[in-house]
């Protein structure tokens, strides 16, 4: 018995002095999402080749950077199951309210923080919220919007929070004087504010001419001058304009206006303006031709010389888009059909990275 437990220790202790050693678990460091580099890895990628946003449809992304986010404000598309009547009214796109969403990086998908302004909540509004736009000033943000009045007119309107998150309370009228669609607010460094606005066809711009309202209006023929989109500025307190609506040129490298027929290269919808090395990038949409397409210039207000194109015809019938800088990069928001397969046109917001090359262009992207 004796020599069985002398063996029984012997054989404990040699298999104690082979066991490992037994050490705390080392603490698990989970990133949190500000950990996530701001220069995507191969791993999250694929936040460029996806839809953002694929629990509903989201199209018109207006982007900014606010309070170190990435805050997109984009249209909503709803099953309505509307029809495009084939009077160039944009029947089929009745969208009626807006949510928001924010982005810590370019590493994390969008938080969605919920519907923050309905048509049932614009005193003046009746239908359509179409492409909207934000800005920031003096502690307020700004959501600009268009929206059809009770004549059935697009006009645009205004909606003011103290979160960039919102929810937002609309003005009770429209901005007096304002017209068609797409508003865009670009705050120049001097802090002067313009909207850039202005839609063909559902937008009814080719009816404006004049910023008289004619319901008989037409666009020009393809030999005469294109319709241009409008500027303004805004007032000090960005709820109303500081004077008339100018109409913006854009014209072809010779510096000659662009023609209505030019249908590659004139304006139909989506205004857009960033400021690159103290050149004004005025980008839009062709509309029929699908392009997104931009022109410089060294004044706000215009002209603008035509370029070229910033992103290539995507899946789906309309383009619209947003340029944005954001630690240190700078990146374009667009819409596709890819969630709805482009049957019926409802759409799905997506982001890539947009490059200015050494020469103030800007690379070509095919989506």
């Amino acid at each position: 018995m004796r020599q069985y437990k002398l063996l029984s220790i012997c054989i404990l202790l040699i298999l104690s002095a082979c066991a490992p050693a037994v050490t705390e678990a080392p603490p698990v460091n989970t990133p949190k999402a500000t950990d996530i580099p701001s220069t995507p890895t191969e791993e999250i990628m694929d936040i460029f080749k996806k839809p953002l946003v694929t629990d509903m449809y989201t199209a018109d992304p207006s982007a900014h950077v606010f309070e170190g986010k990435i805050y997109i404000y984009p249209s909503h598309d709803l099953d309505h199951n509307n029809v495009d009547t084939g009077t160039n009214q944009g029947d089929q796109f009745d969208m009626e309210d807006y949510h928001v969403f924010s982005m810590e990086n370019m590493g994390s998908l969008p938080t969605d923080h919920g519907e923050v302004l309905h048509v049932k909540d614009v005193p003046w509004a009746s239908k359509q919220m179409w492409a909207p736009d934000a800005a920031f000033k003096d502690g307020t943000y700004y959501l600009y919007f268009p929206a059809r009045d009770k004549e059935h007119n697009f006009r645009i309107g205004v909606a003011t929070s103290t979160s960039p998150a919102g929810p937002f309370t609309a003005e009770p009228n429209y901005i007096e004087g304002s017209f068609s669609i797409d508003p865009a607010v670009f705050i120049d460094d001097d802090g002067q504010a313009y909207m850039y606005f202005g839609g063909l066809w559902g937008g009814q711009l080719e009816k404006w001419r004049t910023n008289e309202f004619n319901p008989e209006g037409t666009e020009p023929r393809s030999s005469e001058i294109a319709v241009g989109p409008r500027v303004v500025k805004l007032s000090e307190d960005m709820l109303n304009f500081d004077g008339v609506p100018q109409e913006i040129s854009l014209l072809d490298k010779y510096k000659a206006a662009i023609l209505a027929g030019e249908t590659d290269k004139r304006f139909f919808e989506a205004a857009w303006m960033h400021k690159y090395n103290g050149v004004y990038y005025f980008s839009y949409s062709t509309g029929s031709t699908h392009y997104l397409a931009y022109a410089t210039g060294d004044n706000p207000m215009g002209p603008f010389t035509f370029k070229g194109y910033i992103l290539n015809p995507v899946m789906g019938w309309t383009t619209h888009h947003s340029i944005v800088e954001f630690e240190g990069k700078w990146y374009l928001f667009y819409h596709d059909a890819e969630l709805s397969r482009g049957i019926d046109y409802k759409r799905n917001i997506k982001v890539t990275e947009l490059t200015h090359n050494a020469d103030g262009t800007i690379q070509t992207i095919d989506p």
